[in-house]
């Protein structure tokens, strides 16, 4: 059974919001890939669209737009995402993840693209009381 943690991100406000998902929900976002936009009920907001922006898996890699499929792989990188370069020209080789979601993730990352009725700061509030 799979098991994430999702930080969801308002750009409307510039907060950030955590929520657990697992059960049925977790196994419904597995093969979706970073850019695609689901529905906010994964992750307790009804009514939202949410885009994958990126996460990170078991051993803390994160995960890059460009490298397709779920495998975990070298590549060698300059300024970027897995790598911050503190010279110009600096490249380095670096374990990134693939863009699709895997069984092997363990953060996974939304932006809200379209709100829902509520504001999710009363949504992700109130989840966090039934916990």
């Amino acid at each position: 059974m799979a098991e994430f943690k999702a930080v969801i991100s308002d750009p409307k406000d510039g907060k950030s919001y955590q929520a657990a998902v697992a059960g049925h929900h977790a196994n419904s976002l597995i093969g979706k890939k970073i850019g695609e936009v689901i529905d906010g009920i994964f992750v307790g907001l009804p009514g939202y669209k949410l885009q994958i922006t990126g996460g990170s898996d078991k051993d803390g890699f994160p995960m890059r737009k460009d490298l397709p499929g779920p495998r975990r792989k070298k590549l060698l990188i300059s300024k970027s995402i897995g790598f911050n370069a503190q010279e110009g020209g600096l490249r380095k080789k670096k374990n990134v993840r693939g863009n699709t979601i895997a069984p092997d993730t363990i953060q996974i990352n939304f932006k809200i693209t379209a709100h829902g009725m509520k504001p999710a700061a009363e949504l992700m509030k109130t989840e966090e009381k039934k916990e």
